[in-house]
């Protein structure tokens, strides 16, 4: 059975993820701070520790979930993440940038090390930016700063020196406000038929790993919704 790894997968998006990948047939890890019951094994994060000690443990969670290094993941969705706004002049500035930082950039360099560590060659890392992030973000820095750095890293990671295995293709993708039920509960009034749907993300990226959807590899691949229609288009 093939193997992918969901990071974020107990989270709204994360979740949508996990249950369409099992009922395709997939085996699938969740990487999270919460278990996921529907997902077929559990690496759970541990708040308070640094980078390195939460990538160690993790790292060790997935080498005893696939049983052995001759067995590998075909795909690593990084879904984790969060939003914060808040200028340089906020009182809690400093602790939601600190919050956005955790929460994508140290996410996306642990999924990033797994990768090294337990992608197959030829196989699929997906990471998760922000459209809004390719321009200033002066209302919600952290946040823009936290996904601008995630760019960064899937240009980095497609470049052939980059340590991942042989063949693997990166990318990102770019929502802007995915249909979560958090985002209906503090944002009522808003206009839901420009949401993405969490369903049409995990469809075209069962696409990007079965070969049925092309895209180029380091691409970030915008997600915009109008009129409930969903387009996936490279930026």
């Amino acid at each position: 059975m093939s193997k992918i790894l969901v990071y974020g997968g107990a989270g709204a998006l994360g979740r949508c993820l996990v249950s369409h990948f099992k009922s395709k047939g997939y085996a699938v890890i969740n990487v999270d701070f919460f278990e996921n019951k529907e997902a077929d094994f559990n690496a759970l994060a541990k708040e308070g520790q640094t980078l390195v000690q939460q990538g160690q443990a993790i790292d060790e969670a997935v080498s005893a979930a696939l049983g052995g290094a001759a067995n590998k993941l075909c795909a690593i969705f990084c879904v984790a993440g969060g939003w914060a706004g808040g200028n340089a002049g906020s009182e809690d500035f400093l602790k939601s940038s600190e919050t956005m930082l955790n929460q994508s950039v140290n996410s996306s360099f642990i999924a990033a090390r797994l990768a090294t560590n337990h992608l197959k060659p030829g196989g699929l890392l997906t990471m998760t930016g922000a459209l809004a992030a390719l321009e200033a973000t002066p209302g919600m820095i952290g946040y823009g700063v936290a996904k601008a750095a995630v760019h960064h890293l899937v240009k980095n990671l497609a470049e052939p020196s980059s340590g991942l295995p042989e063949g693997v293709k990166v990318n990102a993708i770019l929502p802007v406000t995915i249909d979560t039920p958090m985002n209906r509960k503090f944002m009522p009034n808003a206009d839901h038929s420009k949401w993405t749907p969490p369903e049409d993300i995990a469809k075209q990226l069962e696409g990007y790993l079965t070969g049925a959807s092309h895209f180029s590899n380091g691409k970030l691949i915008s997600v915009v919704t109008d009129n409930g229609t969903t387009t996936f288009l490279e930026v």
